[in-house]
């Protein structure tokens, strides 16, 4: 390994991580759960615990295992077999991982969580002061996505996903996502012999993204294009991410002892606020505001707020404090939080902000998206 990549892949001094183990690398292809090799991952993680790392562990594995229990031959098609699999193996799983950790003396905590709780900027706080305070008692939070009352417009659609997002959450310092391939590939692997594992990505274009596959698994959810999703996050929040083989020996600390194992998703030199996380990746867009091209130069050369001379037109219906997609030419210039409903925002579109309270009977803000509440297209 050359200097730029040990340096680049020095984690030695980190103190605080997240790592995903998807259901391939903790389950068998019948669903049930892969004792051993949970049973090593533990190890690891009660370790680094030891260590005085701070570990959050984000886990599939809850609907497998309700397959096993069930004794079924393939994923259930309903939402509410879904959810009832999910009810009878969350609690497999996490007793699981409850009796394999307490071996070790190590406390663990259960986190179920939905989009919702992420799209709503309260419970998004409350859910990282929760995590934050299971860390300063030195418990490991597992953490799972509430697959029993999860539907599809509120499901994250993976724990690769939620696994970034939580990252992000609790400014992790890095996410380690162990899967069942190596990496990312210049192919697929399993078709192509001439495909290559890519060892640094710095950054994700659409080239990249025609190398992301499906969902290669029968229990998982996610693929490689859900990594990409979630390595987008990673890197616009600051923190690297690594894609490894979770059935690796000691893949855990190998990557942090800055060997070159998978691939390493180097983090942005910028760093987004947390509020603008959250506005980018975990709220819920409510509508569109289309604006011309000079409030696009204004949004993106000078960084100035959205105000309602350069708004062009609104679709869909939201309130004030919902965030929307601003778009112009029928490009996604970024997201942000409104200050006006958008009946409002009809009636004052392409106005000039001193007319605001004579159309409206009252002026609260000069702006309609402050620039504090704004961020450009990732």
């Amino acid at each position: 390994m050359d200097t730029d990549v040990k340096v680049l892949r020095n984690f030695e001094n980190i103190k605080r991580l997240t790592v995903k183990v998807g259901s391939t690398t903790i389950s068998y292809p019948n669903g049930k759960l892969n004792i051993n090799q949970m049973e090593l991952l533990v190890r690891e993680l009660a370790d680094l615990r030891n260590r005085g790392k701070e570990v959050i562990l984000v886990t599939s594995g809850a609907v497998g295992a309700g397959i096993g229990r069930l004794g079924l031959g393939s994923k259930p098609r309903t939402i509410p077999e879904k959810q009832a699999t999910a009810a009878i193996g969350q609690g497999l799983l996490m007793h699981m991982y409850e009796k394999l950790f307490s071996e070790y003396g190590v406390v663990v905590a259960q986190i179920l969580l939905t989009r919702e709780d992420i799209m709503d900027r309260k419970r998004f706080l409350n859910a990282r002061n929760a995590i934050n305070a299971l860390l300063q008692m030195e418990a490991i939070p597992i953490i799972n996505e509430n697959d029993t009352i999860a539907v599809d417009e509120i499901k994250f659609g993976d724990n690769d996903n939620l696994s970034a997002l939580v990252a992000s959450l609790v400014d992790a310092e890095l996410l380690i996502m162990l899967s069942d391939i190596d990496g990312l590939y210049t192919g697929d692997p399993t078709t192509d012999k001439d495909a290559t594992l890519i060892p640094v990505v710095s950054d994700i274009d659409s080239e990249l993204e025609k190398h992301a596959g499906g969902c290669s698994s029968l229990l998982g959810t996610g693929g490689m294009a859900t990594k990409l999703q979630a390595a987008r996050i990673a890197i616009n929040s600051g923190f690297p991410m690594v894609i490894a083989h979770g059935r690796d020996r000691k893949v855990i600390n190998r990557i942090l002892g800055g060997e070159q194992l998978g691939t390493l998703f180097l983090p942005k030199e910028y760093k987004l606020h947390s509020k603008k996380r959250w506005i980018a990746f975990g709220s819920n867009v409510q509508g569109k505001i289309f604006i011309d091209e000079g409030a696009q130069k204004a949004l993106i050369e000078k960084g100035k707020s959205l105000l309602p001379t350069g708004i062009l037109g609104v679709e869909g219906e939201f309130d004030v404090g919902n965030t929307v997609g601003v778009f112009c030419n029928d490009r996604e210039v970024g997201r942000g939080i409104v200050n006006y409903p958008s009946r409002e925002i009809l009636k004052i579109k392409g106005k000039k902000t001193k007319d605001i309270e004579k159309l409206l009977g009252h002026k609260d803000f000069d702006e309609v998206i402050h620039r504090n509440n704004f961020v450009l297209s990732i």
